[in-house]
């Protein structure tokens, strides 16, 4: 596998006007075993045939005023014969009727040089004064954005107020006031083998939004896509289909764990199935003030390490580093070329996009304990990032 170019550690390369939302189907590279599948379906204008989007690489904590949030732990939803339930209600159900305002489908004009088209997705409700969670790549590239409520027969003009293409999640606002904002789960309450619920407008259909059950299957993914890579992922075997974009991975409390972003198929080499990755609630729940942020001017500075890298061949875990820059933070920590990646901050690091996403979601001036293997002996490293310069 070729490495990355010298001390890109920070981050992957940022999306490029072409990789808009209406880019055309995109292979895997020659590494790849899976194709990942960026779940926003995209409507053309001639014809209504839904596209999707391809990476290179594989074939509810209540918002208790608009703009802070407090954690709130909610109480299981109970089905009993004595609480005035409907017969056959089921907890699904429930989850489902709790979070029926909460889940917007989102409409987006894009236009490019074939004619353009539409592209449809799936928000949540963040703030009761208009706030809409989404991915990035439902609104990337458009011109013109609408919302639409359960039970409504008119859009709503939405504003796209910041975008994070590297975590893949972008911000909304609506005119609006008294809407009900969604409850987040509690960061690192959620665990293998939890049964979950995905929500959203799958494949644009008529009527309300798609309501599949399924476990968390596993925790800390990292897969790749077109826009970079997307990392601390929950993969869950609920069935998310294109229009899924942005819409919630609800505990059976009614709580938000994941945003809905990606799913994986086979290819000739490899079979997958029901295997779909939600941006997880830790990491939703930090980008979320980084986009106010950016909405209210502060650009976000990345960490940067100042190594370069490369994948493992031999099947190992980890990141092997080619290069390290001098007087880098890594040189200063003690970092040496030819070591092993294996944990940022305790995040698992299974490759280069791995390690590259870890740094980029850190701060200049964060110190984080970087776990390497150097020739069969593990160390722990202390490195205090600085800002990328280019």
């Amino acid at each position: 596998m070729s490495g990355y170019p010298s001390f890109v550690s920070q981050e992957l390369p940022p999306p490029t006007p072409s990789q808009s939302t209406n880019t055309p189907e995109r292979r895997r590279g020659a590494g790849g075993r899976f194709v990942v599948v960026i779940v926003a379906a995209v409507f053309g204008l001639v014809g209504g045939i839904v596209g999707t989007f391809v990476a290179q690489d594989w074939d509810l904590v209540d918002l208790q005023s608009t703009k802070t949030f407090t954690q709130v732990t909610s109480a299981p939803i109970v089905v009993s014969n004595d609480d005035g339930n409907e017969p056959g209600e089921t907890v699904v159900a429930k989850v489902a009727a709790r979070l029926a305002n909460s889940v917007v489908t989102i409409s987006s004009v894009i236009e490019d040089e074939v004619g353009g088209g539409r592209s449809i997705g799936t928000g949540v409700v963040l703030t009761s004064d208009g706030e809409i969670l989404t991915n990035a790549h439902v609104v990337d590239g458009v011109t013109d954005v609408h919302v639409r409520f359960a039970g409504e027969t008119e859009p709503r003009s939405a504003k796209v107020l910041a975008i994070d293409y590297g975590n893949d999640l972008a911000l909304l606002k609506v005119d609006a006031t008294g809407l009900v904002a969604v409850t987040f789960a509690k960061p690192g309450s959620v665990r293998i083998g939890d049964t979950v619920v995905a929500i959203g407008y799958a494949l644009a259909l008529d009527g309300g939004p798609t309501v599949t059950l399924g476990i968390v299957s596993a925790l800390k993914r990292t897969i790749v896509t077109d826009s970079g890579a997307l990392n601390s992922l929950i993969q869950t075997d609920a069935a998310i289909s294109s229009g899924n974009s942005g819409g919630p991975l609800v505990n059976l409390k009614g709580e938000v764990v994941g945003i809905n972003t990606a799913v994986a198929r086979g290819d000739s080499e490899s079979a997958a199935n029901n295997i779909g990755f939600s941006i997880s609630v830790d990491e939703v729940l930090e980008v979320i003030e980084q986009l106010r942020a950016q909405a209210n001017g502060q650009e976000r500075e990345e960490g940067f390490l100042g190594v370069g890298l490369t994948g493992r061949e031999d099947g190992g875990q980890g990141a092997i580093i080619t290069d390290v820059q001098p007087n880098s933070p890594a040189d200063i920590a003690g970092i040496r070329e030819g070591d092993i990646v294996l944990s940022v901050d305790g995040e698992p690091i299974d490759g280069q996009a791995g390690l590259v996403a870890a740094i980029r979601d850190a701060s200049p001036g964060q110190t984080v304990k970087i776990e390497i293997s150097r020739d069969g002996e593990r160390l722990t490293f202390d490195a205090t990032l600085v800002a990328r310069t280019n």
